[in-house]
């Protein structure tokens, strides 16, 4: 049996969460609640769950600041966030699970699922995370990278390109570093865009701050300052070139 503490401030919402998981998932006992920073740090006191069902914006308060009272917590935490698209894009900087306020059943058992498997997240992922959603419009810092075998954290800056590998990316680095990750690119490609990272071909997204110059033979294709080669669809040669002249003005 595992126990669970739900920290939600509307209480519809929590009171639908709670019956949720009691019919559906009897494995998990709910042992308190919580609709406010402070009613969650005196439950939290008191006696800490398997797994922490936890809202990010809360009447008094975020649910960082719950994690900033406890550092030490070792729950495993589902984080539950409304429909936003810049803490959306947070989570995925951070390579956070989370649960999309309004949620099926499925998604509540995969995260559930996932819960049980994982670790809590370190306290670098939990910055970015915290950080993305406090500047949306602000270009991150760092991005988490999850591989088959672990989470890599890589700074932006520090990225060239990434290039498509079936269902998969390959993120290429300053240092000549190459990272698999089990994502398309367009899924990182909705994420970076709008963070000087621009889709220029169907398998390549690339740092703009990389581009040494667009070179119009050969079909054209961008040169990058580390020396490498990357093809520009016909469909954005146009746009690559207003970027560039843009850049250089």
């Amino acid at each position: 049996m595992l126990t669970a503490i739900i920290i939600e401030d509307m209480y519809d919402a929590l009171a639908l969460l709670r019956k949720d998981i009691e019919t559906r998932h009897p494995e998990i006992e709910i042992i308190a609640t919580a609709q406010s920073v402070v009613e969650a740090a005196k439950v939290l006191r008191k006696q800490q769950p398997d797994i922490l069902f936890l809202d990010i914006m809360l009447g008094d308060g975020t649910g960082f600041d719950i994690l900033e009272i406890f550092p030490e917590l070792k729950s495993k935490i589902i984080f539950v966030t409304a429909s936003d698209e810049f803490a959306i894009r947070a989570f995925k900087f951070a390579a956070i699970d989370y649960v999309l306020k309004p949620y099926t059943h499925n998604d509540l058992s995969m995260a559930i699922a996932r819960a049980k498997e994982q670790l809590r997240p370190g306290e670098e992922r939990l910055r970015i995370l915290k950080d993305t959603i406090a500047a949306p419009e602000q270009k991150p810092d760092k991005i988490s990278l999850h591989t088959l075998d672990q989470i890599i954290i890589v700074s932006l800056d520090d990225i060239v390109r990434c290039e498509s590998d079936s269902n998969n990316t390959i993120f290429h680095l300053q240092d000549k570093r190459k990272i698999f990750v089990t994502k398309t690119l367009k899924y990182f490609s909705d994420m970076l865009t709008g963070y000087d990272f621009l889709r220029i071909h169907q398998s390549h997204l690339v740092n703009l701050q990389c581009i040494s110059a667009y070179m119009k033979t050969d079909g054209g294709y961008l040169l990058l300052k580390n020396g490498e080669n990357v093809p520009v669809s016909v469909r954005k040669k146009a746009e690559i070139i207003e970027i560039l002249d843009r850049m250089h003005r």
